[in-house]
């Protein structure tokens, strides 16, 4: 039985989740991806979605403004208490993934003022294909792009597409108005994923909604178990220049090879 049918037939949201060893904090799921890709529109539709039966919170990171709280509290969302913005100040990258304290303290104080918390949403600043969570700070990480960005963004890789626990390809509805054939911009994800997971969204699309929500509430049954593993999407994946010369970061070196 599915973690959404527990709560159905208990009405308890917190049903079923006793299990021994399992984490006592909440899951933290990073959202990050380009700027404009709809990072905050994505986790408001997840918050509308499960509020009601989840207590949720929501860290937000922007380099110089708290634009995108704002954004979150003024779509009334959940609490306003329970959105709390970070400004780092600094490359989005530096917060979430090199030195991670002010969005763990973050985190943490959401968890101690509003106890229990089921889970903490975690959206990056707006950034590039490289950028991703440190498995320091997120239990789970979904990649956002859009198909405004165009339908080849996909192919162009990176760690975050290539190996982020989701990604999402966001505002399906634009496909025709772009010229974007979402179809394939979703199968070429999934290609470059290697078979992980990979959902077309859009704020008019109620199943697209529904397998979003559906994929949180597994993804927050999996971590509960105790068994869940953070994934660390690590260094960009090797690629091939078109003088033929391997691009690799492994392990935190740059190498060449011909």
């Amino acid at each position: 039985m599915s973690m959404r049918d527990q709560q159905m037939v208990s009405g308890n949201p917190r049903a079923g989740l006793d299990v021994p060893g399992a984490p006592t904090r909440a899951m933290r799921l990073g959202v990050a991806g380009p700027v404009g890709t709809g990072k905050s529109s994505l986790i408001a539709t997840i918050c509308r979605a499960l509020s009601s039966s989840l207590s949720l919170a929501v860290v937000t990171n922007d380099i110089y403004t708290d634009e995108d709280a704002r954004f979150l509290k003024a779509a009334g969302v959940l609490d306003p208490e329970r959105i709390r913005p970070v400004e780092t100040g600094a490359c989005p990258h530096t917060a979430i993934r090199d030195d991670v304290t002010v969005n763990l303290l973050a985190a943490e104080d959401l968890e101690a003022d509003f106890a229990p918390v089921d889970i903490v949403l975690i959206e990056s600043g707006g950034d590039n294909l490289t950028a991703t969570f440190s498995p320091a700070l997120v239990d789970v990480q979904i990649f956002v792009l859009d198909v405004a960005g165009g339908g080849d963004v996909v192919r162009k890789g990176g760690p975050g597409i290539a190996r982020a626990d989701l990604l999402v390809i966001n505002k399906t509805d634009l496909g025709p108005f772009v010229d974007v054939d979402v179809e394939r911009m979703i199968r070429e994800g999934r290609e470059v994923r290697q078979g992980r997971p990979v959902i077309g969204v859009s704020r008019k699309d109620p199943e697209s909604i529904a397998a979003l929500e559906q994929w949180v509430m597994d993804s927050l049954t999996s971590f509960r178990s105790g068994h869940h593993v953070a994934v660390d999407p690590g260094p960009m994946a090797p690629h091939v220049h078109a003088d033929g010369t391997v691009h690799s970061h492994a392990g935190g070196a740059h190498d060449h090879q011909h």
